[in-house]
């Protein structure tokens, strides 16, 4: 009989195959439940996955702001930028391991079109969840880092990139928009960096961080009106009021 321990981020062990003997020997394993070793190889396999929380709502940012869309978003990340305005999805352990056949369900109950964002969604085998929904012809995009491989199915590819946690190269062959987040001056250098790297057919955006919008949107505006290849993103959902 053999068992396997998979390792995914947050959560225990690692990734090995054992004779149960061996099991038995070993003593980290009488520290890992049966339920634990379980969690671990479904979600490690994209059946369960770490959901902080799902709602429907209005795209508030880049090429499909103002556009209804069912978000779900995924725990898990280690970017650790510091004006992230969702830090509570960094520890995959705070949030439930949901059956995506779930997630799905609950999906298609509102809206044809889904985000799944995080977090950093990527951390995760995509694959399962985004050929559920595409089964239920859904229109499924994602925001993500780029730091992580690409895996699923996407309709639309908006990559965030981030100075500490580079993407990798597939996620600037993949990326149908750039969206970089600019906190300070030096975002400017970076985001230009970033847009040799991607497609021409790819949509350039910069956002301000919110934090120092007041203070970044007039250099924005001037640096766009000079640099018309760029457009401007703004976090519409926060002026509404809404998720």
């Amino acid at each position: 009989m053999t068992f396997m321990v998979q390792n995914y981020h947050g959560y225990e062990s690692n990734i090995l195959f054992f004779d149960q003997s061996f099991i038995s020997r070993c003593p980290i394993f009488g520290k890992l439940s049966k339920k634990n070793i379980r969690m671990a190889s479904l979600v490690d396999q994209g059946i369960e996955l770490p959901l902080m929380e799902a709602f429907y709502t209005l795209q508030g940012e880049g090429y499909h702001k103002g556009g209804a869309a069912y978000f779900i978003r995924i725990g898990g990340c280690d970017v650790g930028c510091h004006w992230c305005d969702v830090k509570e999805s960094w520890d995959p352990k705070l949030h439930p391991a949901t059956a995506i056949d779930k997630i799905i369900s609950n999906a298609k109950d509102y809206s044809d079109t889904v985000v799944v964002t995080g977090g950093e969604p990527l951390m995760w085998d995509m694959q399962p969840l985004t050929a559920g929904l595409k089964d239920k012809s859904m229109n499924v995009h994602i925001e993500t880092s780029g730091a992580y491989p690409v895996s699923g199915i996407w309709d639309w590819f908006c990559l965030s990139p981030k100075k500490n946690k580079l993407p990798l190269e597939a996620a600037y062959l993949r990326a149908d928009e750039l969206k970089v987040i600019v906190h300070n001056k030096d975002d400017f250098r970076f985001a230009e960096e970033q847009a040799e790297l991607v497609s021409a057919e790819c949509k350039l955006y910069l956002q301000p961080e919110w934090s120092n919008r007041d203070k970044m949107i007039p250099m924005m505006v001037d640096y766009v009106m000079k640099y018309p290849k760029w457009k401007v993103s703004l976090q519409t959902h926060k002026y509404l009021n809404i998720p």
